[in-house]
């Protein structure tokens, strides 16, 4: 696996080394020893997977209390996806880091504890897969609006497409009004 830091150094982008034959393809996307040898030492507890449709964004989410690290990728399909340090003390703090993963280039994103997270489908359909280090706990997620212009996400987004929103993503607020970590 090569793990390579992002603009922001704690997001990383990890890939995989992909075996493929006639017969299709291997390859590991978690183990401990080679995250640990990259300074990722979480202790995942929980995995989850969404389908999503083209034009569907999903975030930004994070959880207030039991903040979650996230280890995601896409095993169908194609996302942009984005973290964003919401970590008042952090020099990143309010900066954002896009990458685009798909079942193609097999790529995962390491999105540690302390960042808002979410995703933008670009392909017809797209499964997308989160190993988490803590507990999805309903009560302490949050939203930050997805376009809201402190952050100036650059989402690939065509002329005039309106992305796809749950309610709870349109009732997001901005990232100056959202509760953050210290």
């Amino acid at each position: 696996m090569e793990f390579s830091a992002t603009q922001i150094p704690d997001v990383i982008v990890i890939d995989p080394v992909v075996y493929e034959d006639a017969r299709g393809f291997f390859m590991e996307t978690w183990q401990e020893k080679k995250f640990r040898n990259a300074g990722i030492t979480a202790k995942f507890v929980q995995d989850s997977h969404s389908r999503s449709s083209f034009g569907a964004l999903r975030g930004l989410h994070y959880q207030v209390s039991q903040a979650q690290g996230k280890l995601v990728r896409v095993i169908h399909g194609e996302v942009f996806d984005v973290a964003v340090d919401i970590r008042k003390s952090s020099p990143t703090f309010g900066q954002w880091v896009g990458e685009v993963l798909s079942a193609g280039n097999r790529k995962l994103i390491w999105i540690p504890p302390g960042f808002a997270h979410g995703f933008l489908v670009l392909s017809e359909i797209a499964d997308f897969e989160y190993r988490l280090t803590d507990f999805y706990a309903p009560e302490h997620e949050r939203t930050i609006l997805w376009n809201d212009p402190g952050l100036a996400i650059e989402w690939p987004l065509a002329d005039g497409q309106e992305p796809l929103l749950s309610k709870k993503d349109e009732a997001g607020v901005f990232l100056k009004d959202a509760e953050v970590y210290a």
